[in-house]
């Protein structure tokens, strides 16, 4: 079975230019979508994202299940502030 990426406890999934952190077990999960990229070599380094704290309720109209969102310009950056958000959305039960 292959190992789950995890950042401080919650998995980590990526589906093409969108990053899924936490799990939709719980009430929160965050959703970073890299909306630019520049070339560092051969690789491509985000250079914007998208930061979003959603609801994992199904039956909220996806609209609707945006808590938080920001822009930051890097992924470092986009997760740094996505971890923040999801710890103190998990902590408030």
């Amino acid at each position: 079975m292959a190992k789950v990426l995890e950042y401080k406890g919650h998995p980590l999934q990526r589906k093409d230019n969108i990053i899924y952190y936490g799990s939709f077990a719980d009430k929160y999960v965050i959703m970073m979508q890299i909306l630019e990229t520049k070339k560092v070599k051969d690789l491509d380094v985000a250079t914007k994202v998208s930061v979003q704290l959603q609801l994992t309720d199904s039956s909220v109209k996806s609209r609707d299940r945006i808590v938080k969102k920001t822009e930051k310009d890097s992924l470092y950056a986009a997760i740094d502030v996505g971890a923040v958000w999801l710890e103190r959305a998990l902590s408030t039960r």
